[in-house]
């Protein structure tokens, strides 16, 4: 393979061009799976019976009332299944269970010549239970020693010397919520068998060879029996990475039993009710910094609410430990996660994959003891950032660590912060009863996945002798751009227009073998295998085009559809009458492409290694006000300032960084999740069901005003194009919207407060906080929220300045933006 960042003259890639699917979607007129079903014929129904306790056993099941119900045509139970009876990856995820998990647990599903038939014949069955005890929150989860999997430990230097020798000790714990997927499409898929016998499953999934091998072993079959498409999905977030295979192989078990094709949609309810979400943690932890407010050991123990079973909350959990530090250099180390067994449903990866929660826990420090420490929160964060030659505690090198100092100074700038804080000062004297305040977070995320097996992808690519293209990869489309950008480097890499270049629906049986479109590694790992395989074919057409310009191959230039060579002003000759010649002469014009990362090494047992290809690295400054009577508040402005290397497509990032802002925002402020907690029958239901109980962030939790920039003169070796990851990262550059919050709330307090924020930070949640502040303002200055269940050791109220982080000094000296140490004392 050629220089994989190197991009040739007048290249496709970097141009804004709009979703290559976007009008289709606005109009209705994009396909997914569940629309399918229209093209075929006698289509069966699929319904599952849920069951209406958090934990319990599966006495009897009697299905012979189901099937006097008038259309109904079988019900699928745990003695059909002529393979494993299983879907999960760890072995504990039957798919049919005789025991209950959790409340809404799928015993069994009604096929049906319509969805109400098949719903009414689910009403029909007669089950009985044996109701068993059962764990639903975190904290009874941890009281009862309840935890499944493995319990890693990331760990660096002397903790015990660290914390005991630093100027300024404190503990604490904090426990957060998780977050609902609410992908707009739920969980969906069609199957039905050829006339050769092969099992063919249409699936909204993001890992279609996983769903196929998981259908393969509910069946009974090989894999090359079973082939699964991804057409599209209307989003995935990382909720469709695992759990559609169980939802695949029933409707593959249903139609291999009755020759029937059978489509399973799940409504609304059904989707929140039975599969998983972002996890919830608990976290508790000793912390010490130096006199200058240096973060100098960090002692931590995170919790995870698995649900019922383990998923993927092993992985989540390693890679909440390798995020813990953010963008934040710490010393000492040592940091144990464990995983928590609940009679919930099994949570599951969500965008980030655990990093969001283990960033939340030091930006939750440090917004916690700034005030304590004197400092300004973001004169403490500048001050901890790392600087080049320093390494996470997990034993990587921050590469482009300098990345974070400039665009730290350059979101200052962008920001305009300190002439918005003196603004911020005025508007609050003069307002008693509403505080505004402004708030700036840093993002430090590896990229790849942490199995380095993962870290590999497949394409196929055709030119034809037309001088068309079409081109299969192993990633899917979820609505984030993936197949847009895989065109973008198909036109670059081949040298043709974009609008020659076609992409197909994403297969088992064109790409084998591939891995989840996760972990922001789609177009990093799809985007190298399609490059590779157009370098094929146009390294075989150049042969071509140097015999008839009698040049070398190396001087052949392929540009705009166009092929000469260096000098060759008068002679040229169209890409598709090349692919002509190149089909007379007996030239392949299609490829095999494939990539694998280079440069990745995890052992999971230490806990060490170098398992991210580089860091994405961005910062937010978000300002907001909150009303001091009811919690509520508004995001006023948002700026962000985020790297996504020299990028392949500046609109589709633009729009995943505002996305995933916004989708980060909702997790962090807005979406609560509620389980019944009592003892009584409905102990374990999801209170939370729907939109009108769960709150999803719309157009008014917008900023007013938003602005984002890609960080300039970015390019990132050995990636594609230059190119760097953009789906993840942006997320978590949200934090600043809670942290915004946490200061408007000490704004009512006496100076020196320190706040005690709930996550999500809901207008509710942020009243108490005020009403705390203020309490503490009525009382005297107390400086801490009350209830707060920290103990703190040394100064509370210590005089703190000392030099900041050399290089983020500069940057922001640079922009005069960034806050003298006497002003960050709040002296």
């Amino acid at each position: 393979m050629k220089s994989l960042a190197e991009r040739p003259e007048n290249p496709v890639v970097g141009v804004a061009v709009a979703h290559e699917h976007g009008a289709e979607h606005a109009t209705g007129s994009a396909l997914y799976t569940d629309d399918l079903i229209v093209r075929h014929q006698n289509v069966l129904h699929a319904w599952p019976l849920q069951a209406p306790h958090a934990h319990a056993r599966v006495t009897s099941l009697d299905v012979a009332p189901a099937l006097e119900v008038p259309g109904v045509a079988r019900v699928l139970t745990a003695e059909d299944v002529p393979g494993i009876n299983d879907v999960g990856i760890k072995e504990d995820e039957p798919l049919f269970p005789s025991e209950v998990m959790f409340h809404g647990h799928a015993v069994c599903w009604v096929l049906g010549e319509s969805l109400e038939a098949a719903r009414l014949g689910a009403e029909a069955i007669d089950v009985e239970y044996e109701p068993l005890p059962s764990l639903i929150t975190l904290t009874e989860a941890i009281a009862a020693g309840s935890f499944q999997g493995r319990q890693p430990t990331v760990s660096r230097g002397d903790v015990e010397t660290g914390l005991a020798n630093g100027t300024h000790r404190y503990s604490g714990e904090f426990e957060f919520g998780g977050q609902e997927h609410f992908y707009l499409e739920t969980h969906a898929s069609f199957a039905y068998v050829d006339e050769g016998g092969q099992v063919f499953v249409q699936c909204s999934t993001q890992h279609p060879s996983e769903t196929q091998e998981i259908v393969a072993h509910v069946l009974g079959l090989d894999n090359h029996d079973v082939t699964v498409q991804c057409l599209r999905m209307g989003g995935g977030f990382g909720g469709k990475e695992m759990q559609p295979h169980g939802f695949a192989a029933i409707a593959a078990l249903g139609a291999t039993l009755t020759g029937r094709p059978v489509r399973l949609r799940l409504t609304r309810n059904q989707d929140i009710t039975i599969t998983g979400k972002r996890h919830p943690y608990h976290a508790s932890w000793e912390v010490s910094f130096d006199e200058d407010g240096r973060l100098q050991a960090l002692r931590a123990t995170v919790t995870s609410d698995g649900g019922w079973s383990l998923d993927l909350s092993e992985p989540v959990m390693q890679r909440t430990l390798c995020h813990i530090d953010n963008a934040y250099w710490i010393p000492n180390v040592e940091v144990h996660g464990r995983v928590a067994k609940t009679n919930k449903t099994s949570q599951t990866a969500f965008r980030g994959f655990g990093g969001p929660q283990g960033m939340l826990v030091i930006e939750e420090i440090l917004g916690r003891y700034a005030p304590l420490l004197g400092l300004d929160p973001t004169e403490l964060r500048a001050r901890n950032l790392y600087v080049s030659g320093q390494s996470t505690p997990y034993g990587q090198p921050v590469r482009h660590a300098e990345r974070l100092a400039e665009i730290w100074g350059q979101v200052h700038q962008r920001a305009d912060v300190r002439g918005r804080r003196r603004d911020i000062e005025d508007f609050n004297a003069t307002h008693p009863d509403t505080r505004r305040a402004l708030a700036v977070t840093p993002v430090k995320f590896g990229i790849s996945f942490n199995l380095t097996a993962f870290n590999q992808a497949g394409a196929l690519v055709h030119v034809y002798r037309d001088g068309s293209v079409l081109i299969n990869h192993g990633g899917t489309e979820m609505g984030q751009g993936l197949h847009t950008k895989m065109r973008q480097v198909a036109a670059t890499a081949l040298g043709v227009p974009l609008e020659t270049v076609r992409l197909a629906p994403t297969r088992t049986d064109k790409v084998p073998n591939t891995s989840a479109t996760a972990a922001s590694s789609g177009a990093d790992l799809n985007g190298g295998a399609v490059k590779n395989a157009c370098e094929q074919i146009r390294d075989r057409l150049a042969d071509v085009a140097a015999r008839k310009f009698n040049i070398h191959p190396d001087d052949v230039r392929f540009v705009d559809g166009t092929v000469t060579g260096i000098g060759f002003h008068g002679r040229e000759m169209p890409f598709a009458e090349l692919a002509h010649d190149a089909y007379f002469q007996r030239i392949s014009l299609w490829a095999a492409g494939y990539y694998r990362t280079e440069g990745l090494h995890w052992d999971a047992d230490r806990m060490q290694g170098e398992p991210f290809k580089y860091f994405s690295y961005g910062a937010s400054v978000t300002e907001v006000e909150v009303d001091g009577f009811t919690g509520a508040y508004r995001m006023l402005r948002t700026d962000i300032v985020h790297d996504v290397g020299d990028s392949l497509s500046p609109l589709i990032d633009i729009g995943q960084i505002e996305g995933g802002f916004v989708q980060g925002a909702g997790w962090l402020t807005l979406e609560e999740l509620r389980w019944d907690e009592s003892d009584g029958p409905s102990r374990g239901r999801l209170t939370t069901q729907a939109a009108s109980t769960y709150k999803l962030p719309s157009f008014s939790e917008m900023p007013e005003e938003f602005n984002v920039h890609l960080f300039e003169k970015a390019t990132e070796s050995g990636v594609v194009y230059g190119s760097k990851a953009v789906g993840e990262p942006p997320l978590m550059l949200a934090f600043s919207v809670r942290e915004a919050l946490r200061q408007a709330a000490a704004a009512f307090g006496p100076e020196g407060h320190s706040v005690r924020l709930a996550s999500p930070a809901t207008p509710e949640a942020v009243f108490w906080a005020v009403q705390d502040a203020r309490r503490a303002h009525a009382e005297g200055g107390d400086s801490h929220s009350r209830g707060a269940r920290e103990d703190v050791a040394g100064p509370a109220s210590a005089t703190v300045a000392g030099p900041a982080n050399d290089a983020v000094s500069a940057a922001a000296s640079a922009s005069g933006d960034f806050p003298d140490a006497a002003a960050a004392t709040g002296r």
